[in-house]
């Protein structure tokens, strides 16, 4: 059976480190046997198709394709539409009444507890909140992501230790449901 998925990639092009165009993202997935592939933004969406059920070792196969040909290591997530679309829509925020930039959500290689984040006061960054999901975060930031210092705290290496997370705004989580089918 043939599957849709997104891949999420961190950290690729950004402030002229680890430039990955899309363009050879494409290649490369096509080149991996995906079909249907086809790129979102310059941030790292990419969505194909795979006879595959193993989204950790297709994603495993993607970071090995990215590391051969780029010569850098990118950390890469693949999501099907179906956990795409119940990410959307379990947002315990309102969606609809919110600015895209205000809404955020980071997706994780695996799941996570409010033990990960023990150490975050919350109430020292109100307005600014968060909740968990299916090995998924929201993030409400009012101000927008790059003032968020709630963002910051989230993002420390001793908050994510063992685990991989990549962000995406909401206009990037509805689209990508979209492209995946997940709706």
């Amino acid at each position: 059976m043939t599957t849709t998925y997104a891949a999420l990639l961190r950290g690729i092009n950004v402030g002229g480190k680890k430039k990955v165009p899309m363009a050879e993202l494409k290649k490369l997935l096509s080149g991996l046997g995906h079909g249907g592939v086809q790129t979102y933004l310059n941030s790292g969406n990419a969505v194909f198709t795979s006879d595959s059920d193993d989204q950790d070792a297709l994603a495993a196969g993607l970071e090995q394709a990215i590391e051969a040909h780029f010569g850098f290591t990118v950390s890469c997530l693949v999501r099907d539409g179906s956990y795409l679309g119940a990410i959307a829509g379990a947002c315990p925020f309102p969606a609809a009444d919110l600015e895209a930039k205000q809404l955020h959500v980071t997706y994780f290689s695996e799941p996570v507890t409010e033990d990960r984040f023990a150490a975050i006061d919350q109430q020292a960054f109100l307005p600014e909140e968060f909740r968990l999901g299916d090995r998924a975060l929201y993030l409400y930031a009012p101000d927008g992501l790059g003032r968020s210092k709630l963002a910051e705290a989230l993002n420390k290496p001793s908050v994510n230790k063992g685990i991989t997370g990549t962000s995406r705004n909401w206009n990037t989580v509805l689209k990508l449901v979209q492209l995946t089918g997940g709706a």
